[in-house]
């Protein structure tokens, strides 16, 4: 067999192997607290955001071996990891004290002005207006504030499991179709937007506002659920020292300006280190920023990348080879075992498909992306923050995708019935 063909099929073992990883990366936690000799071992094997990353260094040591040392050095560095710096910086700035005290305060306005108890109207607002909002400040940034937001008043000890897990799973499932009233929010549609001209006008008539139907009626299923869990005092932030109105719009402009230069990592990297000089110069009104868990995300999403960037090859024939119906649930499956966003790309370079077909791919690609932790971008963001108010410290992926079937029916619902 020629190399090329050899490193594709390892490459697709890898990534299996790798997916298979992510399913079993609570067990390996369980393994920790039973170990003392190799618990550090199985607390890193048990870190779901440092599976793709430690497969990719596997896929990238075999490449050396059977295509040449160099070889597998030029595919790594002519990789793009636009998306991951992104995600990164956006979680840090989105999680910092002034942005989420800002958000929260227009959720707690929110929340009193509606006729049903707050901490219940706090919860729907998170799962169902933050999801919204993300088609303005992207999808990564939404799922942090929404994940730091929900985390006191719903990942709890006194909160039933499945209800956790079904309150993830429709953050997850909004997170991905709430980025799709605009062109430049989500992922999957950003891969797409230029190529097919699609603009916001375009994403709004056509996906955004099927979208904001299913996202309401998930968040209201969920939030009636958990209900009579919920206490008012669940949500409160402790003493601490008054914002100040010019830090808080420093943050707000420094997080805008980031979302404007998604695509430039040059540009927002340099206000990622004017942001933290900022942050440091005013110490008192800031949280500490949460640089590890973004730097695991981002490690994450750099290994999806490496390992994703030789799937195209089994991938392209799929989204290429069936009809408009068949297109739809094909993407809505291979979105739980690849990227979204990577999904789409791979139609876009695809010649002469149809508009019915575009329509079905990009449906079924948002549809499933909480399906999983790898099918949408934001998704390791959201476990990364969220994980440690699950049992054993870690979010099992079967619950996951227990949690996301009933919203990704309502979601696949709106996009095909209407």
């Amino acid at each position: 067999m020629h190399p090329a063909a050899d490193i594709n099929l390892i490459a697709a073992i890898i990534f299996g192997v790798a997916l298979i990883h992510t399913f079993a990366a609570k067990s390996f936690e369980r393994l920790a607290h039973k170990s003392k000799r190799h618990a550090g071992l199985f607390h890193l094997l048990g870190e779901i955001e440092v599976v793709f990353g430690l497969w990719a260094f596997v896929l990238i040591g075999a490449m050396a071996v059977v295509v040449g040392g160099q070889e597998a050095l030029e595919y790594a560095e002519t990789r793009h990891y636009t998306e991951p710096l992104f995600v990164f910086v956006i979680m840090v700035i989105a999680a910092s004290r002034p942005v989420l005290e800002t958000v929260k305060g227009l959720v707690n306005v929110l929340a009193k002005a509606l006729p049903i108890r707050t901490a219940v109207a706090r919860v729907w607002l998170c799962l169902s207006l933050v999801p919204l909002i993300g088609s303005l400040i992207t999808e990564p940034a939404a799922m942090t504030l929404a994940a730091l937001m929900l985390a006191p008043m719903v990942f709890r000890d006194n909160m039933p499991e499945w209800k956790k897990y079904a309150a993830l799973g429709v953050l997850f499932v909004n997170i991905s179709i709430g980025g799709t009233l605009t062109s430049f929010a989500a992922p999957p549609v950003l891969m797409v937007a230029s190529t097919w001209q699609w603009d916001s006008s375009f994403m709004l008539l056509t996906f955004g506002w099927k979208a904001a139907l299913a996202v309401f009626i998930n968040a209201t299923v969920v939030t009636f659920l958990m209900r009579t869990h919920l206490t008012d005092g669940a949500a409160g932030t402790g003493e601490q020292k008054p914002m100040s109105v010019t830090v808080a719009a420093c943050h707000l402009l420094a997080l805008a300006g980031v979302v404007i230069f998604a695509h430039h990592p040059v540009v927002f990297i340099a206000i990622f280190l004017l942001f933290l000089g900022f942050t440091k110069a005013y110490a008192p009104y800031q949280h500490p920023l949460i640089l590890k868990e973004a730097l695991l995300v981002g490690f994450f999403l750099a290994g999806l990348v490496v390992l994703g960037g030789m799937q195209q090859w089994w991938l392209q024939p799929i989204v290429s080879g069936l009809g408009d119906y068949a297109l739809f649930f094909a993407a809505l499956a291979l979105t739980a075992i690849t990227d979204n966003a990577a999904l789409t790309y791979l139609g876009s370079l695809v010649e002469g498909m149809s508009d019915q077909a575009k329509y079905m791919l990009m449906a079924g690609a948002v549809a499933g992306g909480g399906l999983t932790v790898i099918a949408n971008a934001p998704n390791p963001a959201g476990v990364a923050l969220l994980r440690s108010g699950f049992r054993d410290g870690a979010v099992s992926i079967l619950g996951l995708l227990a949690g996301a079937i009933l919203p990704t029916i309502v979601a696949a619902g709106m996009f095909l019935l209407f």
